[in-house]
């Protein structure tokens, strides 16, 4: 009961009662390293899809024509975007910030690359060549691609070969996942591996 009087009793004191009212908390600062949400910064996108490509966060980016001059930009949507910066290190025009990003990568002379590793199920693989025919780059590569997926060209992405399905330059895959949707027993994979990168001397 004493230390609840004592405490009331120090409530009623002027400089309590002064300190109380004017108490004031420090302005919230933003650390350097901080990524927030990115912004555009006003240079011209290419709309190469790699934005969309590498964010984890399902919703969050969106490249969009614009109906008015016909030109492409990417979309954030904050709902969805949980700020890791991938976008903007990813992007090669410089379109997208976020924080220091850009100031930090070339301080550090650091970039982002992915590739895509193609990986097939030969336990399930049936052989039957949908995703090598159906895979757009192939058809670029081999336009005369046999209906069985088998190619006489060695620089096509996959083939069938033996009865299987051979990747051959997975390096070529540009990750538009076509030969996934088109395999019916969801025997292939694409994989996307990225990889930070800093620059070597010469």
């Amino acid at each position: 009961m004493t230390s609840v009087s004592a405490y009331i009793k120090q409530m009623l004191t002027k400089d309590w009662a002064h300190n109380f009212l004017n108490a004031k908390t420090a302005p919230l600062e933003s650390p350097s390293y901080f990524r927030g949400t990115p912004h555009l910064t006003g240079k011209e996108c290419t709309h190469c899809f790699q934005c969309m490509m590498i964010c984890p966060s399902p919703g969050a980016i969106e490249v969009m024509k614009n109906d008015e001059n016909g030109g492409w930009a990417p979309v954030i949507h904050d709902g969805h975007c949980i700020r890791c910066g991938l976008c903007v290190e990813i992007c090669p025009e410089l379109v997208l910030e976020a924080g220091r990003v850009h100031a930090m990568n070339v301080h550090d002379e650091t970039y982002m690359q992915f590739t895509f590793h193609i990986q097939v199920n030969p336990v399930t693989c049936m052989g039957c060549g949908n995703c090598s025919v159906a895979c757009p780059v192939n058809k670029e590569i081999d336009p005369s691609l046999a209906a069985k997926g088998t190619s006489s060209s060695d620089d096509v992405i996959m083939r069938v070969d033996k009865g299987l399905m051979t990747v051959l330059h997975e390096d070529k895959c540009t990750g538009c996942k076509t030969c996934e949707e088109q395999c019916p027993t969801g025997s292939i994979m694409v994989a996307r591996v990225l990889e930070p990168l800093q620059l070597v001397e010469s």
